[in-house]
């Protein structure tokens, strides 16, 4: 709780006892492609996927709940309780996704948010309690690719992670043109002209969405479906707020947006090439 010392507080491998150092021949800084996000094996006859989890969570009761379930599903899972110490956390163990809580000691998720993703473009999934609008639209202004409210169900949380880390290892060339945009899918680079722009994963994955089909306007709900992979009518604040931070960094004028045109009381499509 807020009440801890961040000096006494560190973060392990849930579920392990964590290692002195790591692995020989192996880099904590470089997904190794045999576990990557993505990757999936067949496992008593299902689909399970590989990856790292980082819970940031002062909950202890509750961070041993989730490395259960998503140790079931192939995860490999670390926690830290404090904010202060999120962002060693971070960088040490290098994960493919981040499940962080709003409300922690040391430094609020948000903050959290705002320095990782200044670093990184790993999706990150905010655990909430707060149902408020405003809270919630903070935490995907600071960068954050999904939210969950709490008390959830696991197999919710699990939806989301497989969301998240849901990418396939052997994607095919694909170029493709959104107004001045060029989009190299399997490259995962966008470009106007020679000017690289850089998005996260998320952001990456709905400007391909709207690009591949630019005569389709799409709704709300459609995009939550294509791109975080789950539909919720009450979620689609979600791609508002997205919609707006991808404007920020490819539209010349976000203000006046020509690659990502809305379509009022309907949704979202591409802007004439």
């Amino acid at each position: 709780m807020a009440g801890n010392s961040a000096a006494n507080l560190t973060w392990k491998r849930v579920g392990h006892p964590r290692p002195d150092r790591p692995l020989a021949g192996k880099s904590r800084h470089k997904v190794d492609p045999d576990t990557a996000a993505g990757k999936r094996h067949i496992e008593g006859g299902r689909v399970v996927v590989k990856g790292r989890v980082l819970i940031i969570d002062d909950d202890q009761a509750l961070a041993e709940m989730l490395g259960i379930v998503l140790r079931a599903e192939g995860l490999e899972v670390f926690h830290v309780a404090d904010g202060a110490a999120a962002e060693a956390a971070f960088r040490e163990h290098r994960p493919d996704v981040i499940l962080l809580d709003v409300m922690l000691p040391g430094m609020e998720g948000f903050e959290v948010c705002r320095r990782i993703r200044a670093e990184s473009g790993v999706p990150i999934v905010m655990l909430t309690a707060r149902t408020d609008t405003g809270d919630i639209v903070t935490g995907l202004e600071s960068g954050a690719d999904d939210y969950i409210t709490k008390p959830f169900k696991p197999q919710e949380l699990i939806a989301r992670v497989r969301a998240r880390l849901r990418r396939s290892d052997d994607v095919e060339p694909e170029r493709l043109t959104i107004g001045q945009l060029t989009i190299d899918v399997a490259g995962h680079s966008v470009r106007r002209g020679d000017e690289h722009l850089a998005l996260t994963p998320l952001e990456f994955d709905l400007l391909v969405a709207l690009a591949r089909r630019p005569w389709q306007v799409f709704s709300r709900e459609t995009l939550l479906e294509e791109v975080w992979g789950y539909r919720h009518a009450g979620d689609t604040r979600l791609v508002n707020v997205h919609v707006q931070r991808l404007r920020s960094k490819i539209e010349r004028d976000p203000e006046r947006p020509e690659v990502i045109v809305t379509v009022r009381g309907v949704g979202y499509k591409a802007g004439q090439s």
